[in-house]
């Protein structure tokens, strides 16, 4: 009897572990060092390149090793960055003075500040219309730039505070309005908003990633789930949880997975079971205040920004409880996920 338990538990053993592999992990962890934290985290998948901001410079660091390429400078509060690849431009947005920088896609030179509004943040690029779109937090709008002159061509009173937004590519572009949860939708030909509808139960939305081919936006929320619209109805049809402090999202349309990487350290991967039906494959722990990402769709990989923090100092909690620990220096990193195994 003795025997034949053992080589039961050695029959199911394997079993067990075929019907929970983990199909996603870190592959590479790059020290890339410097000064200051860090926000949005967008990918140039066929140049190989991560563009990182730095509070007063844009990082350019190289995908496959993680060296640093180069850096924009002349950036006071850098944010977020919109690549318009075709004419070799970049546009990063400068929070602090309400402007967006220009520059050069080769030399990463600075080429023109375009006024923007108090509190340019996210910035994205639509292809359909050619125009770039900052989302300005506190000034409750979007700064439309036209890219190849480098001009403010418009601004879109949004009616609340946007976080990021994405492009559907049919000259529509969608934000996330994190005051009062609900995702607009900008019409990129007349500069106006045409739709709004809320995100409950999802309170407090801003990172956002989109499934055009199935009409599909995923609201990262800081009340802990991940709302998925039809932004074709403007209606919320599923909703999953994800981690604490969310801050960057995305969606892989050959895997059909979504991904909500957080300030607690963690990455939620979302598989899409259908437009409508979607569940949590696995909750990764990543690095401490993982909470921005960018995803190449080629290579399927998912590139987090990371660094190590020290105990904020004992004399000052009391003046300032909520001043941040220290992060240390030259820890600043850059880490990658990717799938392993299948789901």
């Amino acid at each position: 009897m003795r025997r034949l338990i053992v080589l039961a538990s050695l029959v199911a053993a394997p079993s067990l572990a075929a019907q929970s592999p983990r199909s996603y992990e870190i592959t590479h962890s790059y020290n890339v060092g410097g000064e200051g934290g860090w926000d949005y985290v967008v990918t140039d998948g066929p140049r190989h390149r991560v563009f990182i901001g730095r509070q007063n410079r844009v990082m350019v660091v190289d995908m496959n090793d993680g060296h640093l390429i180069g850096e924009v400078t002349g950036i006071n509060g850098a944010h977020g960055t919109a690549l318009v690849t075709d004419i070799g431009r970049g546009f990063a947005t400068s929070g602090n003075d309400s402007s967006i920088l220009m520059f050069d896609l080769k030399t990463f030179k600075g080429l023109l500040k375009i006024p923007a509004a108090e509190d340019a943040d996210a910035i994205i690029y639509d292809p359909a219309s050619k125009k770039v779109f900052s989302f300005n937090g506190d000034a409750n709008s979007s700064t439309v730039v036209e890219p190849r002159r480098g001009t403010r061509v418009g601004t879109v009173p949004l009616g609340g505070k946007p976080e990021y937004g994405q492009s559907a590519g049919d000259g529509k572009v969608y934000v996330n309005l994190v005051d009062s949860s609900q995702v607009a939708e900008i019409d990129t030909k007349t500069l106006t908003v045409t739709r709004r509808w809320s995100t409950a139960p999802c309170k407090s939305p801003v990172s956002m990633a989109i499934d055009t081919q199935h009409q599909r936006l995923f609201s990262g929320c800081r009340s802990g789930v991940m709302a998925i619209s039809n932004y074709a109805t403007g209606t919320v049809v599923a909703t999953v949880p994800i981690g604490q402090g969310v801050d960057g999202a995305g969606y892989d349309p050959k895997l059909r997975d979504a991904y909500a990487s957080s300030a607690d350290g963690t990455l939620t991967v979302i598989h899409q079971d259908s437009p409508d039906k979607y569940h949590v494959v696995e909750t990764i722990p990543t690095g401490e205040r993982g909470r921005n990402m960018g995803l190449d769709q080629a290579s399927h990989r998912i590139y987090i920004a990371s660094a190590k923090f020290g105990p904020v100092p004992a004399d000052s909690t009391a003046s300032n409880p909520r001043r941040r620990p220290p992060m240390i220096p030259g820890s600043f990193s850059v880490i990658v996920v990717e799938r392993t195994s299948s789901h």
